[in-house]
């Protein structure tokens, strides 16, 4: 038997099941407060700030580690279930939606700005370090970081990443895309990636 979502999609009739099944997996990853999947716990992941559509995830792993990120990554990609990244969850566009068969992948807890170099005018930040709090951090050398979406005093670096956030600075300044050398992350078979240098090209 297949149900339906609110979205039109299917969703298997055995979802508690499969549930059960993703969750005992990831439990071999992560330690026991980094995993949530009971409905009351899962609600406030049920949507991004396009509140318009909301769906629970199966899961929601909270990663403190890079291992971490990978193992879940390698341990979904196993087991066929997709994955969507979140950072703070206040993009409109829909990105953070979850999947109803899917594990949400919360990646606040990656919060470290790790280097600000004013010579070379960069910063190394983690995905989930704030837009603003870059800003803050460089302002004692007199400098800023140019995208300014809206919500940049509560969206992460990495959510702007993936949606190429602008603001009224990207006018003069450019996008996301103009203002970032590179990126580090997983490929969705866990497996370590990186693009772009230190470069300016």
């Amino acid at each position: 038997m297949i149900a339906v979502d609110s979205l039109d999609r299917a969703v298997p009739a055995n979802l508690t099941e499969r549930q059960s099944q993703v969750v005992r997996a990831l439990q071999a990853h992560l330690p026991a407060h980094a995993l949530i999947w009971n409905a009351e716990d899962t609600t406030p992941y049920e949507c991004d700030g396009l509140t318009a559509y909301r769906q629970r995830p199966l899961a929601v792993a909270l990663p403190e580690t890079e291992a971490q990120v990978a193992a879940v990554l390698k341990t979904c990609h196993a087991l066929g279930v997709p994955v969507v990244a979140r950072g703070a969850g206040t993009g409109l566009s829909g990105g953070a939606m979850p999947n109803a068969v899917g594990v949400t992948l919360s990646l606040a807890k990656f919060n470290n700005i790790l280097k600000i170099d004013p010579v070379s005018r960069t910063a190394v930040v983690q995905c989930g370090v704030r837009n603003l709090a870059i800003s803050e951090a460089a302002a004692p050398f007199n400098l800023y970081y140019a995208p300014d979406p809206s919500s940049q005093i509560a969206c992460t670096i990495g959510g702007n990443v993936a949606e190429n956030s602008g603001g009224v600075h990207c006018l003069k300044y450019g996008l996301t895309l103009h203002n970032v050398l590179r990126v580090r992350g997983f490929t969705a078979e866990g497996e370590a990636i990186e693009f772009g240098s230190e470069a300016l090209d």
